[in-house]
């Protein structure tokens, strides 16, 4: 039994260390052809993949301000502090709350959409076409959505702060009577420019994951409707663990001791 355990266990630490080295082997060759990659499918990536995301990210931006603002607006109020609540809010949605949903949201909506089109070409040998015209799949199909989705992150967690803050102020305004001056002089006490820009360079890391994860499970997906389909399923699991887990260490890299 424990012979069977110890198999199993270093089975499992084998294929995690392949699958780390393969994914690592693509992203480094996506940086390498990004200088060789089209402008035109970039851009109508960027399209696709981003400016296509932006209401679903302000639908729930705006109610995950309002949230915050509820859950702390009355609670600050009793306490007498509520000259805060405004900065309270725009640093929780600027640094973590809004380059975080953003990279759940983007990870569930763009890449689920990148594996199961890169599957779907997988499984249809038009990946197999590609390299028999002496055609790169990385700098034709990788590449850009790369590209595409690293670039718009942070357009996305700018407007998806914009709402967010426009939410939580709506609320604190309506909800626990707290006055536009203060809420609006707060922000300007509290926060500091680079607790949005930090969150914008989340949102670029997190596009990375994104787009590297999704294009590698569609490139490795299995024959037929159900390899597709489980490759969908894993890029989508392993970017929303991906962006929680760099979330961290990107915090600690970020604000700590800042």
């Amino acid at each position: 039994m424990l012979h069977e355990l110890c198999a199993m266990t270093g089975a499992w630490i084998i294929g995690f260390c392949q699958v780390t080295g393969r994914m690592m082997m693509l992203f480094l060759d996506t940086l390498s052809k990004v200088r060789t990659v089209s402008i035109k499918e970039t851009l109508r990536q960027m399209a696709l993949l981003g400016a296509d995301s932006l209401p679903i990210v302000l639908l729930t931006m705006l109610c995950t301000g309002m949230v915050f603002s509820v859950q702390t607006a009355k609670e600050f109020v009793a306490l007498g502090a509520s000259g805060t609540v405004g900065g309270i809010v725009a640093i929780a949605m600027g640094r973590e709350l809004v380059p975080v949903l953003t990279g759940v949201v983007v990870a569930g909506r763009i890449g689920a959409a990148i594996a199961a089109e890169l599957g779907t070409m997988k499984v249809t040998e038009q990946i197999d076409a590609l390299r028999v015209m002496a055609t790169s799949p990385v700098r034709y199909l990788v590449a850009p959505r790369f590209l595409a989705v690293a670039l718009m992150m942070p357009v996305l967690i700018v407007f998806g702060n914009f709402i967010g803050n426009a939410g939580g102020y709506f609320v604190a305004h309506y909800y626990a009577d707290i006055g536009s001056t203060t809420y609006l002089n707060s922000i300007r006490q509290l926060c500091e420019p680079f607790d949005l820009f930090g969150g914008m360079i989340k949102g670029v890391a997190f596009g990375a994951i994104i787009s590297i994860v999704g294009c590698f499970k569609g490139l490795n997906a299995k024959q037929g409707a159900e390899g597709v389909g489980l490759a969908t399923t894993a890029s989508v699991v392993l970017s929303i663990i991906l962006i929680f887990i760099s979330d961290y260490f990107l915090t600690v890299l970020l604000y700590v001791d800042k």
